[in-house]
């Protein structure tokens, strides 16, 4: 029995841990939340098959170097009046044919087209991956801007309800001393009318962090999101002590490290490319095939000749001056059952090689049109890769300086907070004692409740601020894998 009792116990405690397991919602990490969208997230899968054709446009560019190799074979009837291609005359008859081949051909020069076409496709895999990068280095970054939206508004949350607990123990308090007389009623209805502003604006508050909870789990492309919650790591430092660089240090190392820069590299790298393939045009093409082919016909064939007994002789001639007829024997063919199909392939085949030659002299303009098309994306590509530096290094020297000031107005939001905070410990004294209204109190309170919501607020600016400025020093906000 005591057994029995035990084996209950410790059922009962395993199953209260496993369904409090169940119902805890799931809190996400920051590096979580990244790492679950890089590997959800629509558009980088899109991405991902951009990808996979570019790997699959190099296969075909290895394939214009192999020979073009094609089989061919038919198969006919002829019913009515044809002629036999076995003895020359026409006939009514239903005659079948069959006729196999095989061709190939390769090219042997064509203006180093092909040459160039597979460069192009190995420059248009690295802009690929180069894209899929740039991807998800976005996708890291409106993540984590979603993640510490959520940080943000969680935290004021918090001061909410800290400051309606704080306003329900003064409007309990102010209660007491109205009944014994100690300050007048009226100060009781502004404290109620303050203790209602507080809920409502503890209302607006969930709303923010619901909104903000949903936009980060439809960011990571999540189905179930009704539990979702982040872990709350509010901790602000500069970890990686990246405001000691200076502008043009971080400047430099973004131009080695950053993506855009680097695909726009790679997309000049290949109009260049294309101007040297649409020049080959210009030069002629050489050629060289082979062909194979062999016919069958199941008609009759000749197997031989025989004395036409109807007409055993035939005029030939005359001669001359008598007149007398010239006769011959008047054989007639013996037709036969055609050959076997395989005798009749091997005695019919038949081959033809050689080179073609072709030198384009006019097409329309169509070669020398697209020279210049391609010369005009060359010079596009040049100002791009000119238009991402100049935005690199604006964006650079406009991180940097937001990282500054964000540090700036964190810190002195900090002081601010400590001198609003003495100055409501100072009012909460005069208060208590009756030497200031309720309607200066809650001045002093409504102060230090903007002063906690600005070093919320510039907390989190200056955290998203940093992330960015590392971002730009090559410090993704976790290791990418490249798959």
């Amino acid at each position: 029995m005591k057994i029995n009792k035990y084996n209950s116990l410790v059922f009962a405690l395993l199953s209260g841990f496993f369904l409090s397991a169940q119902t805890q919602p799931k809190q996400w990490t920051l590096e979580e939340c990244v790492r679950y969208a890089l590997d959800n997230n629509i558009t980088i899968k899109l991405s991902e098959l951009d990808v996979k054709n570019a790997a699959i446009d190099k296969k075909g560019a290895l394939g214009n170097f192999l020979p073009s190799v094609n089989a061919n074979a038919s198969h006919s009837w002829n019913v009515g009046l044809n002629q036999n291609i076995t003895t020359g005359l026409l006939q009514n008859s239903t005659t079948q044919y069959s006729s196999v081949g095989a061709s190939v051909g390769v090219d042997v020069y064509k203006g180093l087209q092909n040459q160039n076409i597979l460069r192009r496709t190995k420059l248009a895999i690295i802009a690929s991956q180069y894209q899929l990068t740039k991807m998800q280095e976005d996708i890291s970054l409106n993540v984590a801007n979603a993640f510490l939206e959520i940080l943000f508004n969680k935290e004021n949350l918090k001061v909410k309800k800290e400051q309606l607990a704080i306003d329900q123990k003064r409007l309990a308090r102010s209660e007491e001393m109205v009944n014994a007389g100690t300050i007048p009623r009226g100060d009781l209805y502004d404290l109620k009318a303050t203790e209602a502003t507080d809920q409502q604006a503890i209302i607006v508050a969930e709303n923010s962090v619901l909104i903000s909870k949903l936009s980060l789990a439809q960011l990571l492309q999540l189905k179930e999101f009704a539990d979702f919650d982040v872990i709350d790591d509010t901790d602000v430092k500069d970890e990686n002590n990246i405001l000691a660089q200076t502008p043009i240090e971080i400047y430099n190392k973004a131009k080695e490290t950053r993506t855009e820069l680097k695909l726009a590299q790679t997309n000049l790298e290949i109009a260049e490319r294309n101007v040297i393939i649409a020049k080959g045009a210009f030069q002629p093409t050489l050629s060289a095939f082979y062909n194979f082919n062999t016919r069958a016909s199941y008609s009759d064939i000749i197997t031989g000749s025989a004395l036409n007994s109807d007409n055993p002789t035939r005029q030939i001639g005359y001669v001359q001056g008598t007149n007398q007829a010239v006769l011959e024997p008047n054989y007639s063919p013996v037709l036969g059952g055609a050959a076997p199909i395989f005798d009749q392939f091997n005695d019919n085949k038949g081959q033809s090689f050689g080179l073609q030659l072709s030198v384009p002299i006019f097409n329309g303009f169509s070669v020398r049109n697209n020279v210049e098309k391609s010369k005009v994306s060359l010079e596009r590509s040049k100002i791009d890769l000119e238009q991402k530096s100049l935005d690199l290094q604006r964006n650079v020297y406009t991180a940097f300086t937001d990282a500054k000031g964000a540090l700036n107005a964190y810190e002195s939001s900090t002081v601010t907070l400590e001198a609003r905070q003495q100055a409501y410990n100072y009012a909460k004294e005069k208060y208590d004692v009756g030497l200031m209204n309720s309607f200066d109190f809650t001045q002093a309170q409504t102060l230090l409740t903007n002063a906690q919501s600005e070093v919320i607020r510039t907390k989190y600016d200056y955290i998203f601020k940093i992330k960015i400025l590392e971002f730009y020093f090559g410090i993704p906000i976790i290791p990418i894998i490249t798959k």
